[in-house]
């Protein structure tokens, strides 16, 4: 969804078979606008927006828009799962072991699904999932103030 204006959601939608709700569009939005949050900022952030959505219909929304495929669900290793709405290009994350802090990394080979295993074991490979693992420059500025 990279790339799409808040005018375009609702037409992305539609084109996946999906019902046009507020709580559908102002998540898809504010995934375009926050990239990696978890379930439970945008609860809040969509509150903001619409004054009132339970925190059951902002996981049941996220589940409906990473099945249409209009947002991505990243799961972080002791962090809560995170979401976005750049789906279909095969990117990895870097991600600070400290914080949970997640930013975006390109494939390195442009071309899904970016590695090969040496074997499949049968199956169609179609997507590869990389996460990095760090400090994040202001963990690290942390770290070093506190002498770590």
């Amino acid at each position: 969804m990279t790339g799409t204006s808040r005018d375009d959601i609702p037409l992305l939608l539609r084109r996946a078979g999906l019902r046009v709700t507020a709580a559908r569009a102002t998540i898809l939005d504010l995934l375009r606008t926050e990239p990696h949050s978890d379930a439970e900022s945008l609860a809040r952030a969509a509150r903001g927006r619409l004054g009132s959505v339970s925190t059951q219909a902002v996981y049941d929304t996220l589940h409906t828009l990473v099945r249409a495929g209009l947002a991505r669900r990243i799961e972080p290793g002791d962090h809560p799962a995170r979401f976005e709405a750049r789906t279909g290009d095969n990117h990895h994350h870097i991600v600070c072991r400290d914080c949970g802090a997640v930013e975006d990394v390109d494939c390195v080979v442009g071309l899904a699904p970016c590695l090969e295993p040496d074997s499949t074991h049968g199956f169609e490979v179609d997507e590869a999932e990389v996460t990095f693992w760090g400090r994040c420059p202001a963990c690290r500025t942390t770290a070093a103030e506190a002498g770590a």
